[in-house]
C-alpha cells in the first residue's frame, strides 16, 4: 500500500523542492537494497558505499527521501528522556545503556555535519521537561536522582525561572538538561539525501508492495517494476511491521503537530523574547512544544493508533485544533489564528521502548523503531546495521547490542485494543498539559 503524505509540514516547506527525482520504472538488480530512505536508511547507503565503490546499492522510499518522519519530527537529538515508551525506565542500568545509545546517536551526528559543513540550525541549547501541574515534582526529583548518579549536568526549576526563560507562565515545575541539542529536522535530512554517494541509486515514490527469499536472493515486487538483491536491509522504522519485520514486536503510532508563522518583533516582545527553547512533557500524552531560532512556534500533542498509511485533511484539521487549544493555553496573548500548517508523522514503538537492530537471515537485516528519539539513534543504527551486515565489529555494535531486546507483543485485536486504552488513559492523566 502506498504512503500518502499531507504536504503542509513545515519543516520540509522550509527547503527548496528537489528535481532530481527518479522513480522505479522497470526491473533492476543489485548488491545491497536498502528500503527506507530516513535517517537511517540513508546512513545504512552511505556507509556501505563508502567502504566498497564497487557495490551497487539501491536505496527505495515509498515517498521522498526524507519526507517522512525524518523530516516531521520535532527536531529533539537527545541525551536523555523522561517518556519514551510505555514502560518506565526504573533500573538504572538499563537507563545507562540506553543513555550510552543516545550519546553514540549525538556524536555520529556530528561527525557527519562537520564532514559535510551542514546548516541546520544546531542548537546546543538543552532541553526542558516540564508541567503545569505541581505534583509532578516528585516525578521530575526521581527522575533528577537518576541523572545525578549517571552524572548528567541538569537543575530543577520552579515557575518563575521557567517564565523568564520560556516566556510562558503555564508551567509550575521543569527540569533542565544541558545535554540536548535542538535542530532543524529538514535541513539535516536533506543533507543526508545530498551527501548519497555516487554508487547509490535512489529510487522515490516507489513502494514496496512484497518481498520474498528463494535460495540466495530477494526479490521485491515494487508498483511499477521488481528489484533482485543479494541482500536487504530494512530500515522503514514505523512501517516495519506492515513489511513483515518483526511484526510482533512493533508497532506504528500516528502523531500530529502544527507550526505557527513567524512571530512579529510585538508579538515575540509580549512574551519576553525567549531564546531558541525546547520543552518535553513530564506526562506521555503531554505537548512537545518548540520555540524555534526563527520565532516560530511547534506544538505536537496527539498521538494515536491510526492507518499509518494516511490520514484525510479533514482528520489533520480536526487535530489541529488541540494544537491550537495548547497554544493558546500557554500563550494567551498571541492570536488564535497564528498556526500556519499542520502535518502528521509515523513513529514506531515497542513495548519496553527498545529498538530492533538484528540479523533477520543471513541475507536480511532490520534497524528501526526508534520510539521517538529517531535523530541520532536512526543516524547511528543506520551505520552500525551497515557495518554489521558486512560482519564488521564495532564497539558501538556492542554498545547497542548490550541494550534490553523488545518485548513481544499480544495478536491483534487484543494489541490495538490494548494500545487504545493505555493512549486513553494517558490522555485523561495529561488532559491540563495538552
Amino acid at each position: 500500500m502506498e504512503v500518502t503524505n499531507d504536504n503542509s509540514c513545515s519543516w520540509i516547506n522550509d527547503l527548496n523542492p528537489r528535481t532530481n527525482i527518479k522513480s522505479l520504472l522497470s526491473n533492476d538488480e543489485c548488491d545491497w537494497l536498502i528500503i527506507g530512505a530516513g535517517y537511517t536508511g540513508l546512513s545504512a547507503a552511505r556507509k556501505l558505499a563508502q567502504i566498497n565503490s564497487n557495490l551497487k546499492i539501491i536505496l527505495a522510499d515509498a515517498q521522498l527521501a526524507g519526507e517522512g518522519a525524518s523530516g516531521r519530527n520535532s527536531g529533539y537529538l537527545v541525551d536523555t528522556t523522561l517518556n519514551d515508551g510505555f514502560t518506565s525506565n526504573k533500573e538504572l542500568q538499563n537507563y545507562k545503556k540506553k543513555a550510552d545509545i543516545y550519546s553514540l546517536g549525538i556524536d555520529v551526528v556530528k561527525k557527519f555535519i562537520k564532514e559535510h559543513q551542514v546548516d541546520c540550525d544546531w542548537n546546543e541549547s538543552g532541553k526542558y521537561f516540564a508541567s503545569s501541574k505541581i505534583q509532578d515534582k516528585k516525578i521530575l526529583e526521581n527522575f533528577s536522582s537518576t541523572l545525578s548518579k549517571l552524572g548528567f549536568e541538569h537543575s530543577l526549576l520552579g515557575n518563575k525561572e521557567l517564565s523568564e526563560k520560556l516566556g510562558t507562565s503555564f508551567y509550575n515545575i521543569g527540569l533542565y538538561t544541558k545535554g540536548g541539542i535542538l535542530l532543524h529536522p529538514g535541513k539535516l535530512v536533506r543533507a543526508m539525501v545530498d551527501a548519497l554517494p555516487a554508487n547509490v541509486i535512489l529510487y522515490e515514490n516507489s513502494c514496496l508492495l512484497n518481498w520474498s527469499k528463494n535460495k540466495d536472493f530477494i526479490f521485491c515486487n515494487f508498483k511499477n517494476g521488481k528489484i533482485k538483491t543479494k541482500n536487504i536491509i530494512f530500515a522503514t522504522n514505523g512501517f516495519l511491521k506492515s513489511l513483515g519485520i518483526k511484526s510482533n514486536y512493533n508497532f506504528p503510532i500516528t502523531l500530529t503537530a502544527s507550526m505557527t508563522r513567524r512571530l512579529s518583533d510585538k508579538e515575540f516582545k509580549s512574551i519576553g523574547e525567549p531564546k531558541e527553547w525546547g520543552v518535553l512533557p513530564v506526562r506521555p500524552m503531554g505537548a512537545t512544544i518548540r520555540m524555534t531560532k526563527d520565532r516560530r512556534i511547534l506544538i505536537r500533542n496527539t498521538a494515536e493508533v491510526n492507518n499509518p498509511f494516511v490520514m484525510s485533511n479533514s482528520t489533520l484539521k480536526k487535530r489541529s485544533l488541540n494544537q491550537k487549544i495548547g497554544i493558546q493555553k500557554r500563550f494567551p496573548q498571541l492570536p488564535n489564528d497564528i498556526i500556519k500548517s499542520s502535518w502528521s508523522g509515523i513513529v514506531s514503538r515497542t513495548r519496553n521502548s527498545s529498538q530492533i537492530f538484528e540479523k533477520i537471515d543471513s541475507n536480511i537485516f532490520a534497524a528501526g523503531c526508534y520510539n521517538g528519539s529517531g535523530i541520532g539513534v536512526g543516524t547511528l543504527f543506520g551505520e552500525q546495521i551497515a557495518l554489521k551486515a558486512i560482519n564488521e565489529s564495532t564497539n558501538e555494535i556492542k554498545t547497542i547490542e548490550a541494550r534490553n531486546k523488545p518485548t513481544w507483543l499480544p495478536p491483534q485485536p487484543f494489541l490495538n485494543l490494548g494500545i487504545k486504552t493505555r493512549l486513553v488513559y494517558e490522555r485523561l492523566r495529561a488532559k491540563s498539559e495538552i
